[in-house]
């Protein structure tokens, strides 16, 4: 293969990428989100500056992916931190667990959505709207919703889901330093809510040292969501270099 054709690759192996070369676009993505109270001490921890937190907030969603072009059906579960950088509000994207190779794949390396490996699930039982994450054998996260007790405004649940979204890249060089170390902004575009609902909610995080969510203890649950909708994930756009600010 000429050089010049490597450079046109996106993603290896060369001759099976991890991921398509396309823009994907979800449809029928429905969302569980529980945002809970938790320790001010333990957001301080994690949220890198120059991100602010002024309220412990934390928000737990379970995403089940009806169809996303390029990847299929899949499903996704994580902690978003709302945040505030300067005078505009958004969340800090936290930690994200996958059932899915090429999306996590491309979520890391093309943006910087902080993916790893997991086995969420959503599902109805009982009249419940019922959200898990397992990390390998071991459940980590247990969320409850009644099942469409209230219909929620669509112009809300846009609100929610469309806030700017903070994240962390980080690319190691081959000395073993870090060669990209930049805080990024992306925004949810093309969003369609399909439908939206309120309901009473519960969430149980368990202790796991490889999936830590239970560092940010659930205090008080404070709203809960169902939606779904249809959108597009916009490119990421680099507000901080911590390399240049070092």
């Amino acid at each position: 293969m000429k050089a010049t054709a490597v450079a046109q690759h996106l993603t290896t192996p060369l001759t099976s990428p991890a991921y398509a070369p396309t823009v994907p676009r979800f449809t029928d993505r429905e969302y569980l989100n529980i945002v809970y109270r938790t320790d001010r001490d333990a957001l301080r921890a994690v949220v890198p500056e120059p991100l602010e937190v002024d309220e412990p907030l934390v928000r737990f969603e379970v995403m089940r992916m009806g169809d996303v072009s390029g990847y299929g059906p899949y499903t996704e579960a994580g902690q978003a931190i709302p945040v505030r950088l300067g005078d505009e509000r958004g969340e800090y994207l936290h930690a994200m667990y996958l059932d899915n190779f090429p999306a996590t794949a491309s979520g890391r390396e093309v943006s910087a959505y902080p993916k790893t490996v997991g086995a969420p699930r959503l599902c109805v039982d009982h009249g419940a709207l019922v959200g898990t994450l397992d990390y390998g054998t071991l459940r980590v996260a247990t969320a409850t919703m009644g099942y469409k007790h209230h219909r929620l405004d669509p112009g809300e649940a846009r609100e929610q889901i469309a806030v700017p979204t903070f994240m962390l890249k980080i690319v190691p060089g081959y000395d073993g330093r870090p060669r990209v170390a930049e805080l990024v902004r992306t925004r949810i575009t093309d969003v369609t809510v399909k439908e939206a609902w309120t309901g009473p909610a519960r969430l149980q995080l368990f202790e796991h040292v490889l999936a830590p969510l239970a560092d940010l203890p659930v205090r008080e649950v404070v709203s809960a969501s169902h939606v779904l909708t249809d959108l597009t994930l916009a490119p990421v756009t680099p507000v901080h270099d911590y390399l240049e600010a070092s």
